[in-house]
């Protein structure tokens, strides 16, 4: 019973929140870069699109299919991508990591609202979930700055 109310208490109405109202949450079309990941442990999804403009994220859209946690995740991505370049995107993604399995501080902004993740820290099951959007973020921008720098 105790598991149960700590799990709860995991999914708070500000991850709810966030799971429900998922920004740029349709595919883009005909976008320069595109990436899939999977969790393998929970089944989770998430396909990102994006388009770079001198080294910043101009578009993204991505598809989510995941548990309320990597919605919310995604949610954060997508409020705070537009504009990026693709080292902010990687120091997201370390930030992220280190905050859920290291009690590192809480991501920089923009991406300071993975803040209300912290409490699954104590759930390892659950962080593929939640890394799936900035890692193929971190993906997708990685491809193209490879091939824009591509003789």
């Amino acid at each position: 019973m105790v598991e149960n109310a700590e799990l709860m208490k995991l999914y708070s109405s500000r991850i709810l929140a966030l799971a429900s109202d998922i920004p740029h949450h349709e595919r883009l079309e005909n976008p320069q870069a595109s990436v899939r990941r999977r969790s393998p442990l929970c089944g989770s999804t998430v396909t990102v699109d994006l388009d770079m403009e001198n080294g910043r994220v101009t578009r993204f859209g991505q598809d989510v299919k995941a548990c309320a946690l990597g919605q919310a995740a995604a949610a954060i991505v997508g409020q705070a991508i537009i504009g990026c370049n693709a080292a902010q995107l990687a120091t997201a993604r370390d930030e992220l990591r280190a905050m859920l399995t290291a009690d590192g501080p809480v991501p920089a902004p923009p991406f300071d609202g993975f803040e209300v993740l912290t409490p699954a820290r104590d759930y390892r099951n659950r962080h593929a979930s939640i890394l799936l959007a900035i890692e193929a973020s971190v993906e997708a921008s990685a491809t193209l700055i490879e091939a824009a720098n591509a003789p």
